[in-house]
């Protein structure tokens, strides 16, 4: 019987040794449903894997930004990362397609456009070395600021805030004679309270887990940038795992992640009343001005296509989508 006990105990220890961990980095406050849920298909893996995958994740941005997440990918102190496009945009440019401003009137438009796209990103991610497990949207990024912005002309001269990396952003509010400031994410609040930005373009919910609506008095509500996040693994830690985990872990992944894809929307409605009720002002663009910031906006991104920041084919093909959704609905269709 001892002698037993001693030969599972070896196993175990041995078992434990040979697990593959994945440490994984993201910017997700500890206590946060997103954390909850994400620990909760952590332990199903491990279940499910009996042990032989486990997930390690390091939340709040303990980390550091997305440059040290990075990093430390690559010399293997991690094996992976939860992030938005523009962090991983310099390693496969076409994750910037979706956060193009003004791209999409609505999230049905933007569902019908990702139905035919996400799996060519998600293929285009694997071919840049990283394993994808879905994308989550965190809805439209609304104009928050501490002036009103009614107007084309309130936003001359506003220092914007843009993450770091984001070529795409700069030049886009430039566009738009805004005054772009480059931050890493875990930045800007700081940012907002010592007066280094104006404004900030963010979804409400991201807004209210991050405390940014603490440091803003205005929301403009306009569909602004549609916006996403996702978790990566480095592509060759995962390919270590056993074929039948590696299934494992993009069964669980996968769920979790269409589980955030549904829940945000509904969540960052929420985070909208919810901001509206701390005192935040709600303002919204007449028609007018509305377009003329189409029109500036068009023409940038047709210019930011043209100059090979992202693939101008699929561009196009994103944009005939679009075009196709409108017509389908009724909707207008612009030159």
């Amino acid at each position: 019987m001892k002698k037993t006990l001693l030969t599972l105990l070896a196993l175990t220890i041995c078992g434990m040794a040979n697990a593959a961990v994945l440490k994984i980095a993201t910017v997700t406050p500890e206590g946060s449903q997103w954390m909850k849920d994400m620990r909760a298909s952590a332990r199903e893996i491990r279940e499910r894997t009996e042990g032989r995958v486990q997930i390690k994740y390091y939340g709040g941005g303990v980390m550091g930004n997305d440059t040290k997440v990075l990093g430390k990918i690559r010399i293997g102190a991690l094996q992976g990362g939860a992030f938005t496009p523009t962090a991983l945009a310099s390693l496969y440019s076409d994750l910037n397609l979706y956060g193009l401003p003004l791209v999409f009137d609505s999230e049905e438009e933007a569902a019908y456009v990702r139905e035919r796209l996400d799996t060519r990103l998600r293929a285009g991610l694997e071919d840049a070395g990283f394993v994808n497990f879905g994308f989550a949207a965190a809805g439209f990024a609304n104009i928050m600021s501490n002036t009103p912005v009614r107007t084309l002309d309130d936003l001359k001269g506003q220092r914007v805030w843009v993450p770091e990396g984001d070529t795409i952003s700069y030049i886009s509010m430039q566009s738009l004679s805004l005054s772009p400031v480059t931050l890493s994410l875990t930045d800007v609040l700081t940012g907002l309270q010592t007066g280094l930005i104006d404004i900030v373009g963010i979804p409400p919910i991201v807004a209210l887990v991050l405390q940014w609506h603490t440091k803003i008095r205005y929301v403009t509500e306009l569909p602004l940038v549609y916006t996403f996040g996702f978790m990566v693994v480095d592509k060759k830690v995962f390919q270590k795992i056993s074929p039948a985990d590696q299934a494992t872990v993009r069964d669980v992944m996968g769920r979790t992640y269409e589980k955030f894809d549904r829940a945000n929307l509904i969540d960052n409605q929420a985070a909208r009343d919810a901001l509206l009720n701390t005192g935040i002002e709600s303002i919204s663009l007449d028609e007018v001005e509305l377009e003329r910031l189409r029109g500036l906006l068009r023409q940038s991104n047709r210019s930011l296509a043209e100059k090979g920041l992202f693939t101008l084919e699929l561009y196009d093909e994103m944009m005939m989508y679009v075009q196709e959704y409108r017509l389908e609905n009724g909707a207008t269709v612009a030159e």
